[in-house]
């Protein structure tokens, strides 16, 4: 095969195949153009798509605008009025790299007009296909609009692999949320399809987040300030009892810049590790300033990745003001909002399915703590295994005696510890400690799945119709699979841009709270980043069905309710692991007690 020549490709190709690095979906190009915006000293911003940012994206800035001068070089490539440093040292800008404009004229259609504040009249430029037009006087206000049309009309290989208009608004609206938090103080407007998702005016961090994020979540946020060095850290993080099913609802900003850093997620993640499930994510929004030459952005086209100097001090920063913010004695007063009457609704909330049991806080009369010289009583309630009767009656409160539990194989209850594991003695003296959310939660979820596969799972309508309110993007994406989700048991509608109508919830679960439950599926539906059958992500939404309709922990239950558990455990396949995979129960032998106790 003869060696073909090297030519220079022309400049339009070029600009096109550079245009795929930078702009690689419309959420990108409305990053691009809001933070153009944020950059020209906007005040106000407002973003309109339509069919997910493929056939229209408009942002309009009341900012410094272009003169006329300038527009042409607007949108050549790898010209800026940003960037004074040329070591690349002292970036202070969102953007800089001057490909965000021609980028996108390379890759669709492309008007900008705009007026400088004291310009009699705005000018009008044009670029199609990276075919650059002379610009033109026209009409409008001080600052600048920017249309871009039929993006990646002239990429076709990159437009077949766009997602669905609904995935690619979400998107979208996620970084006009990110950028949003980013600059509390700009008003933003975002618009979908005509429809008005939200629209902020200038405010602090705090009331931008409970707009962005809603008052149930916000409430639930912890402030924190942080200081090391020359590196300052603020913003919310939720309490440990706050988690999502995804990572979604973490935002970091570096000097004002929405990024998505590994070492700054990685951080988080440390700083939670010890006080959240595993597979639960935290909430939070964090803002880290440091001085412009202690850090990297030019890292990526995207600028979501950075490269810190003191790396290890900014790592140090995060997990200690975070472990800090987390770590208030039990004894002392946390923050208001910390815990919730919804929150101790959730927690002391009577479970179904074993039997119906009196308000968790009441001591029964079967169960007696143990009190030992030591400095404090330990939190072991020690089960008669002959109560005496109720006085009214109640057959649940009494105890079959433990010789007869001792035929089974996980053996009899013996105790609760810290009201959340059930100590056990089996039939060969072995010591047996479950976890009594975990062991529920699994035989929840066969219960479920055992019912979808017989037809479908048995709702149990609600007295009062509950109003759960969520984002729009959730709200979409819960209401496009609000058929399948009737087969779960969860009826819901739509009630609202922003609120889900919910009428019915599974009969298996009880009556949990439906809001955390109906975030945590509209996460894990979202999760993957594609439309996808619900019944192809079916164990997930059992999982987080099961989840939120088990025994919690810190519920104090009666020894014929813990015999239940037991007993429905022996009968149940995978019982020996929950949803997530963790050990529901612990078995330790007479070997194994005494190898701890060093006597082998």
């Amino acid at each position: 095969m003869l060696p073909t020549c090297i030519r220079l490709l022309p400049e339009t190709l070029v600009n096109r195949i550079a245009a795929g690095e930078v702009i690689e979906r419309p959420a990108a190009a409305v990053k691009e153009l809001v933070e153009n915006a944020l950059d020209a000293g906007a005040a106000r911003i407002a973003i309109a798509i339509e069919e997910g940012g493929i056939a229209r994206i408009t942002v309009r800035d009341d900012g410094m605008g272009i003169s006329a001068e300038d527009l042409p070089l607007a949108v050549a490539r790898h010209a800026t009025s940003k960037l004074g440093d040329e070591h690349l040292i002292r970036i202070a800008t969102l953007g800089f790299r001057g490909e965000a404009l021609p980028s996108i004229g390379a890759a669709g259609r492309l008007c900008i007009t705009s007026r400088p504040r004291g310009a009699d009249h705005a000018m009008t430029i044009r670029v199609e296909g990276g075919d650059v037009a002379d610009p033109i006087p026209a009409s409008g206000p001080p600052g600048t609009e920017v249309s871009v049309r039929d993006l990646f009309f002239a990429t076709p290989a990159r437009r077949k692999f766009l997602k669905s208009p609904r995935i690619e608004a979400e998107a979208a609206e996620a970084v006009v949320r990110r950028l949003a938090l980013a600059a509390p103080e700009v008003a933003f407007r975002f618009e979908n399809d005509g429809r008005v998702v939200f629209d902020r005016p200038g405010e602090d961090l705090e009331a931008r987040i409970a707009g962005l994020f809603g008052a149930n979540t916000a409430e639930g946020l912890i402030a924190l300030t942080a200081e090391r060095g020359p590196l300052a850290l603020s913003g919310f993080a939720g309490g440990a009892h706050l988690t999502r099913a995804s990572a979604a609802w973490q935002y970091f900003i570096v000097n004002r810049r929405p990024v998505i850093d590994p070492l700054l997620r990685m951080a988080l993640r440390v700083a939670y590790r010890e006080v959240i499930p595993a597979g639960r994510h935290p909430v939070a929004v964090l803002r880290l300033d440091l001085p412009v030459d202690e850090v990297d952005v030019n890292v990526h086209p995207a600028k979501h990745e950075l490269r810190f100097r003191d790396a290890a001090g900014v790592r140090a920063l995060v997990i200690g003001a975070l472990r800090a913010a987390l770590a208030a004695p039990a004894g002392a007063a946390p923050p208001a909002q910390l815990f919730t009457p919804r929150f101790l609704a959730e927690r002391n909330a009577a479970p179904k399915g074993l039997s119906e049991a009196p308000a968790p806080l009441e001591m029964p009369a079967h169960a007696r703590p143990l009190a030992l010289p030591l400095a404090s009583p330990p939190a072991v309630r020690r089960l008669d295994p002959h109560p005496s009767p109720r006085p009214e009656g109640d057959a649940a409160a009494s105890a079959a005696p433990a010789s007869a539990a001792l035929d089974h194989p996980l053996g009899a209850p013996i105790a609760q510890v810290l009201d959340t594991y059930i100590l056990a003695l089996a039939p060969d003296g072995a010591l047996v400690l479950i976890d009594q959310h975990a062991a529920h939660e699994r035989l929840t979820q066969e219960r479920l799945a055992a019912e979808w596969r017989a037809g479908g799972v048995r709702a149990q309508p609600l007295l009062i119709p509950a109003v759960v309110e969520v984002s729009a993007a959730e709200a979409a994406r819960l209401l496009a699979h609000a058929e399948a989700l009737a087969r779960f048991g969860l009826e819901i509608e739509a009630f609202g841009p922003q609120a889900v109508l919910v009428r019915a919830m599974p009969a298996v679960l009880g009556t949990p709270e439906p809001a955390p439950l109906l975030r945590d599926i509209a996460d894990e539906l979202g999760e993957s980043g594609v439309t996808t059958a619900l019944a192809a992500r079916l164990d997930a939404v059992i999982a987080r069905l099961a989840c939120h309709g088990s025994i919690r922990a810190g519920r104090r239950l009666h020894a014929a309710e813990m015999a239940a558990l037991m007993r429905e455990m022996e009968a149940t396949p995978r019982a020996a692991t929950c949803s997530h995979g963790r050990p529901t129960y612990l078995r330790l032998s007479r070997a194994e007690i005494e190898r701890l106790f060093g006597r082998r």
